[in-house]
């Protein structure tokens, strides 16, 4: 490769025009919980994680469990459109350095084919304008 590094995932679809987002119409609310048995999997947004110190949940308002300990409501987010391969380097680090210069905190959730950037509900047309001055294509959700 002459010793040259190949683009990075972000670098090369910026280039090309493709880092297309898409807002989510839903408000959503993180939560932390003392396990996952009262949260309802069927929702249409349910991100669920454990670790050896916590369970944690994104989800919609009206999907918060009862048995929440913790939760902070009043999340926004916007996905990476499309299906990303494993193989695409710096997407989200593309997204978190714009985010970061406009002073925006995220919240990250991946799944198998994307990635999903909440913010906090104050923040996010300061987020998406910010994204859009940066070459970002911002869509409605479809």
């Amino acid at each position: 490769m002459n010793g040259q590094y190949p683009a990075s995932g972000y670098a090369a679809a910026r280039k090309r025009g493709k880092m297309k987002l898409e807002i989510l119409a839903q408000e959503f609310a993180v939560c932390a919980l003392p396990d996952f048995s009262q949260v309802d999997g069927s929702a249409s947004f349910c991100f669920a994680s454990k670790t050896d110190r916590e369970f944690s949940l994104v989800c919609t308002p009206e999907a918060i469990p009862a048995n929440a300990l913790r939760v902070q409501r009043g999340w926004r987010a916007f996905r990476v459109a499309g299906q990303l391969d494993f193989s695409l380097i710096g997407i989200l680090a593309g997204i978190t350095d714009v985010l970061a210069r406009a002073r925006v905190g995220v919240f990250v959730v991946s799944t198998f084919d994307t990635d999903y950037v909440l913010t906090a509900q104050a923040d996010f047309d300061r987020a998406l304008a910010a994204l859009a001055q940066s070459g970002y294509e911002i869509k409605a959700q479809t």
